[in-house]
């Protein structure tokens, strides 16, 4: 009998799956209305009743192709004027507990059901804008754009547009206008944008689109439907302004003695959007304040290249998806993580007073907008301010400046222009300008991102040209380049790819970069299992080789066989199961490696042995109240067979609609891990290297609490804790072994790290577009060569240890020049 039901299902979704693959695409067409709709989520005006209905939704989760059933049917109408478009609908429960609703704040997803409207305004199947709504009345908003990954949603970005939703006892209402100062498109007299509408039912899992989405098929935009007849768009003058007034109370408890430890400041300053035309905006900020951005997940550091941190800017990330074209822009180069930073010694007799190691940012402008041909253009120009080092003569306490960072100009410019079958080309050019006999960088990319008429074939790369100007007294250019042959639809598909750095090719100026002097290449294959059987409703399979070698030797001996870096082979798994649980597992190998950057030295290098690791995850159905994740990794290799064990718990608690607390626990133990020590000698090229044992713990707790859908208040605490415990030294020799030191090392290299910070965060959207906030931050730094031994007292050393803190209040005020024009006009009359 259950193989019978199982036949019958897999033969009832078989059918399904035909019927709508051969779906004409689907149109609605917008009604024009002269009359005002007031956003209180009550569809309740005339002009609703007699617009066309966007209804019949179709699911993609969990099981694809199957229609929504009568009891949770979508209806969905659109109206436009001359201000904006009008989105309103009803979405279907039998009851009101189906309901899954909780406040988490702006442009968070949550524990919830949400509506969100797709448009692709120039109908690229490239670039799209999203705006969604929940049962309580939040907002989530996004731009969709390539990049090195397909398709993806940047929820960084924020448009102004206004909501309403209402909770019935059959489902949910929902009121949507969004002023055409809040998107952007074309000149034509009769427009038809590309359109899709997504429901969310969390209790279920199920995720129903209006126009059916399949699984199988590349890019998500190119299997859009149509909202037709939008006639004489009158777009308005776009001038925004969003005036901002900030004060900062600190105290720096590691302030060196002398130096006043509690100091305030008071800032003002404005970000300016203007709209050039319909389809292009200016962004300005003056006099920027970043203060109350979120804290860095710092760690102790044991690799030869720098850390990379999330942006947390919101200049920086919204609105940026041009910006990110051929991976050249790593924003915080901009003022908080400098590539060129001078560094002095103090004289005789003299102490450091100050040493900024950030820039100031003067300005920051960029320009972006696509014209109806297809052709988007992106600037983006900061301007950071000179910094100085400060020393201070001990006897006579005179001080003097030197200058460690010179007056810096950051440019990119991006011109990508969409074509037919979902594709692009696109060239972008970083430039950076340094005051003074400092040198310049630039760096420009040739980029192509192809799809045959089907949508089934994908090839694409890009050609890099660097120049390092005056750098060392001489000019350097480089070159690089990437290529890429894949099958990009169905349900087995795969990706051949090569990359290539010659060593001279530089980008770190703008960009985050590791190494040069690099060609890498692999393939990778997956296949998807896209309808349920037995025990999953989607299942995917995955498997990748790369290999890695260098292309020019810079090994001292000038061997052959050290061209060859690296090479590995991963196999993947993940499903979801009938429970909406997501389980995993990931295995990786790799034979012997040359590794050329861990001696710290050039032309050196540490012949490594194979490895073998394990990794298996898991994700429980988090639409229930207590929902929790975790991950277990182990792994063996190496020249001293190292043993590596890690696992990663995180539990989420929802108390209520309105309060949450999550915790996220991190547990690393790597015993008999080879690394490198130090480097010794009056070369520098003794390179000492360690058998050690590495610990670390990141524990991760946030608390959330939201008064209503415009007020609430977080707290993030992280503690993070690493040790490094060496066991025994040996030396590095030429030919890239491990031997017993000629003299014994007996330097102290112990390194025991702990990082705290604490983000407690009041915010209240007190109006469209403006915020009041008040930031409580708290940052404890300790580094030591002796050891702690255990978590416990690591963490109580670092809070009654020196600390950074800071009380913080901003006020943002959103002025549109339109709205006030009116409101003008409606007092004078």
């Amino acid at each position: 009998m259950k193989i019978f039901k199982l036949k019958a299902l897999c033969l009832c979704i078989l059918l399904a799956t035909t019927a709508y693959s051969q779906t004409a695409k689907k149109k609605i067409a917008a009604k024009r209305i002269q009359s005002s709709i007031k956003i209180d989520g009550v569809l309740n005006e005339a002009d609703w009743k007699s617009a066309p209905v966007a209804d019949k939704f179709i699911a993609l989760r969990p099981v694809p192709f199957i229609q929504e059933s009568p009891d949770n049917a979508t209806e969905v109408y659109f109206l436009y004027d001359d201000a904006g478009i009008y989105i309103g609908g009803y979405l279907h429960e039998k009851n009101k507990d189906s309901i899954a609703a909780e406040l988490v704040g702006r442009d968070g997803f949550g524990n919830n059901d949400f509506l969100g409207v797709i448009f692709d305004t120039y109908q690229d199947k490239l670039n799209g804008f999203e705006y969604f709504v929940t049962p309580l009345g939040e907002q989530f908003d996004a731009k969709q754009a390539p990049n090195l990954n397909g398709n993806s949603e940047d929820f960084s970005w924020n448009a102004v547009w206004e909501s309403k939703s209402k909770i019935n006892d059959d489902g949910w209402s929902f009121e949507m206008f969004l002023p055409y100062s809040a998107i952007r498109f074309g000149k034509k007299n009769v427009q038809d944008w590309g359109l899709n509408i997504v429901r969310r039912r969390q209790k279920s899992g199920q995720q129903l689109f209006w126009q059916p989405i399949d699984p199988t098929v590349n890019g998500f935009l190119t299997q859009e439907g149509t909202l037709t007849g939008l006639q004489n768009l009158k777009p308005p003058m776009r001038l925004q302004f969003s005036p901002y007034f900030s004060t900062y109370l600190n105290h720096d408890g590691t302030a060196a003695p002398g130096i006043n430890k509690n100091t305030n400041t008071f800032n003002g300053g404005m970000d300016v959007k203007y709209g050039i035309n319909q389809a292009f905006t200016l962004d300005m900020t003056l006099i920027p304040d970043f203060g109350q951005v979120q804290s860095d997940n710092r760690v102790l550091n044991l690799t030869p290249f720098e850390q990379k941190f999330n942006e947390n800017r919101a200049f920086f990330t919204e609105g940026t998806e041009l910006f990110n074209k051929g991976n050249l822009f790593y924003s915080r180069r901009i003022g908080v993580e400098p590539r060129f930073k001078k560094r002095f010694s103090p004289g005789p007799n003299e102490t450091i007073q100050k040493d900024p190691a950030q820039a100031k940012i003067l300005n920051a402008t960029k320009i972006s907008g696509r014209t109806q041909k297809g052709l988007g253009i992106g600037v983006l120009n900061a301007v950071t301010q000179s910094q100085y080092t400060i020393f201070e003569d001990d006897v006579t306490k005179q001080t003097r400046k030197v200058e460690n960072m010179p007056l810096t100009n950051y440019n990119i410019l991006v011109l990508d222009q969409t074509l037919k079958y979902n594709s692009s080309i696109s060239l972008v050019n970083t430039n950076v300008w340094r005051s003074g006999n400092d040198y310049d960088a630039n760096v420009t990319s040739a980029l192509f991102d192809l799809n045959d008429k089907k949508n089934k074939w994908n090839v694409g790369g890009n050609v890099s040209i660097s120049n390092l100007v005056g750098k060392n007294g001489k000019n350097t250019t480089g070159y690089a380049h990437s290529i890429y042959f894949a099958k990009s639809s169905g349900r087995f598909t795969f990706n051949i790819w090569q990359d290539l750095y010659n060593d001279k090719y530089d980008k770190s100026d703008f960009g985050y970069f590791t190494n040069n002097n690099t060609m890498d290449q692999g393939v990778w294959a997956g296949y998807n299992w896209t309808k349920p059987i037995g025990w999953f409703n989607q299942m995917s399979i995955n498997t990748n080789f790369f290999y890695s070698r260098l292309v020019s030797p810079i090994d001292i001996l000038r061997r052959k066989e050290m061209m060859y870096q690296n090479a590995g082979i991963n196999f993947n798994f993940n499903a979801q199961t009938k429970k909406l649980w997501w389980v995993g597992a990931n295995i990786n190998a790799g034979p012997n490696r040359n590794d050329f950057y861990e001696p710290r030295y050039y032309g050196r290098v540490f012949k490594d042995k194979s490895r073998f690791n394990v990794n298996l995850w898991w994700e429980s159905n988090a639409a229930k109240k207590f929902s929790w994740s975790g991950s277990v990794y182990a792994g063996t290799g190496g020249v001293f067979k190292r043993k590596n064990f890690e696992y990663t718990f995180t539990g989420k608690i929802r108390f209520s609609s309105k309060f949450s607390i999550d915790n996220s626990i991190d547990v690393f133990s790597s015993k008999n891990q080879s690394g490198w020590a130090a480097n010794i000698g009056a070369g520098r090229d003794t390179i000492i290297f360690s058998r050690r044992n590495v610990n670390s713990v990141e524990n991760i707790i946030n608390f959330k609490y939201n008064f209503t859908n415009r007020m609430g208040v977080t707290l993030r605490a992280r503690h993070y804790w690493s040790k490094v415990r060496p066991v025994q030294f040996y030396e590095l020799d030429k030919y890239g072994d491990l031997q017993t030191p000629a003299t014994p090392f007996t330097q102290n290299v112990n390194q025991n790290y702990n990082y705290l910070s604490v983000d407690m965060v009041f915010n209240w959207q007190f109006a469209q577009g403006s915020f009041f906030s008040i930031v409580w931050k708290d940052i404890g730094e300790d580094f030591s060569r002796e050891f702690e031994k255990n978590y416990t007292n690591n963490l109580g050393n670092t809070i009654s240890g020196n600390q950074f803190n800071s009380l913080s209040v901003r006020v943002i005020y959103f002025l549109d020049y339109l709205t006030f024009k009116n409101k003008l006009k409606k007092k004078n009359a």
